[in-house]
């Protein structure tokens, strides 16, 4: 049960016309506890084997009394990059992203699959992401105004791609 974990190895490339795309989460953060682990499996589990979801976790950059939070969001900007997929669609998960209603979302996510590039889901640090990491990324979405914890918007964002999933399929999962 690799839900939510970190993914160590990269899945076995196949020509670019027969394939789907492959979805990713990338997560500044640390081991989750229990309950977000599980939470995500739930999900994981349900998710379209040919979305090849995974999670990766980046490393937090050291926070110390006196460190800059730009140098932090920075030095944790230059791993994600670093773990991004190449020629991947990022999509970046900010509070004061585009807030869509998930018939919306999974719209979006149907023409971005149509564009077979893989996407890329990136969960910021505790101070967030960085301006220029932000600037570069293609989408920003807001999963709500609100500030959540990482383990939360992990697990939200994994059923919400479950949710979309249900959707492109036609499963009645989702009630309008």
């Amino acid at each position: 049960r690799g839900a939510c974990r970190s993914f160590s190895g990269r899945p076995r490339s196949t020509p670019r016309a027969n394939r789907s795309v492959k979805v990713t989460l990338l997560t500044v953060s640390h081991r989750q506890p229990a309950w977000v682990v599980d939470g995500c499996a739930d999900y994981e589990r349900r998710l379209p084997r040919e979305w090849a979801f995974r999670v990766v976790e980046i490393k937090p950059a050291a926070r110390t009394g006196n460190a800059a939070v730009d140098r932090v969001r920075g030095a944790e900007a230059e791993r994600l990059q670093a773990a991004l997929p190449k020629a991947c669609r990022t999509i970046a998960l900010d509070e004061r992203g585009e807030s869509w209603p998930t018939e919306r979302f999974a719209e979006r996510v149907r023409t971005w699959q149509g564009e077979a590039r893989d996407l890329a889901f990136v969960i910021g640090g505790p101070d967030g992401l960085d301006p220029a990491f932000l600037s570069r990324a293609e989408t920003r979405l807001s999963l709500s105004p609100f500030t959540m914890p990482h383990g939360l918007v992990r697990i939200v964002m994994v059923e919400q791609l479950y949710r979309v999933a249900t959707l492109l399929a036609g499963h009645p999962y989702h009630r309008s």
